[in-house]
């Protein structure tokens, strides 16, 4: 897929008008790239629009950053699509937002099958309706021997309740004599979190200009970079993500090291 990127640079005007001329390095692009996708209802309320308008508009950008993570060789993206505490917004909004997934994927499974992408679930499924469940399942499963992408969503998830779930879970291997106190470490926790078979994320990306993590893979991100930009979520483009990628690569990573 290199061969999509003329020497890797590429100029881009944005929605706001800005120009960016960008060069990115192809041997420094970050694996796994998470992203708050935040300021639908915003975008929604700057146009007079209710706010499940805004919802509708913001999954339609999901396929441009698809796109974009596949060109760059990406290898996983994490979408935050549903929280735990999404829950509590009025009923209707939830409702709408928990059929989003069965939309976008009715219509974009063939594509992303195409694309050789594969989809995972990441969170908890007990309360999700059956509509959105077996959406996920059916793309899942029609998706599972793809090589390329990993598009993961993170539905129905919050970071505190997946460090419970895990604490809970190696404590009951701990009762039962499957594994000994001092046996615990990062690794071991790792691996019964919910994204346990993937990296954690090099990059996180957060729109709509909040600067907080809202529950969000708070283990995992120990170490990522992070990346808050004002642009909401239905008019984050390929420039912007570039713009992120641009800026990711020209930080140094020493993981607590000099």
């Amino acid at each position: 897929m290199l061969e999509k990127f003329s020497k890797w640079k590429q100029v881009f005007t944005t929605t706001e008008g800005k120009t960016l001329e960008l060069n990115l390095d192809p041997t420094n692009i970050p694996k796994h790239v998470a992203i708050i996708m935040d300021g639908n209802g915003r975008w929604a309320a700057e146009r007079g629009l209710p706010r499940i308008a805004g919802h509708r508009e913001g999954v339609k950008n999901v396929n441009k950053i698809v796109r974009a993570s596949n060109a760059l060789n990406v290898e996983v993206l994490t979408l935050y699509a549903f929280s735990t505490e999404n829950w509590k917004r009025p009923k209707a909004e939830v409702d709408f937002l928990l059929k989003l997934p069965e939309r976008y994927l009715k219509t974009e499974l063939p594509t992303l099958i195409k694309e050789n992408v594969q989809v995972r679930l990441m969170g908890t499924k007990d309360q999700l309706p059956s509509y959105t469940l077996g959406a996920f399942e059916e793309a899942i499963e029609k998706t599972k021997n793809n090589t390329g992408l990993i598009l993961n969503f993170a539905m129905n998830y919050g970071s505190r309740f997946e460090m419970s779930q895990a604490m809970q879970a190696i404590a009951e291997k701990v009762k039962a004599g499957e594994l000994q106190p001092d046996e615990i470490n990062e690794d071991l926790i790792g691996a019964h979190l919910m994204s346990g078979q993937l990296r954690d994320p090099d990059l996180l990306i957060r729109t709509s200009g909040e600067i907080r993590l809202s529950n969000f893979m708070l283990w995992q991100l120990a170490y990522s970079e992070f990346w808050f930009t004002d642009v909401l979520w239905p008019n984050f483009s390929e420039a912007h993500f570039h713009e992120a990628i641009a800026t990711y690569q020209n930080r140094g990573r020493r993981y607590g090291g000099l």
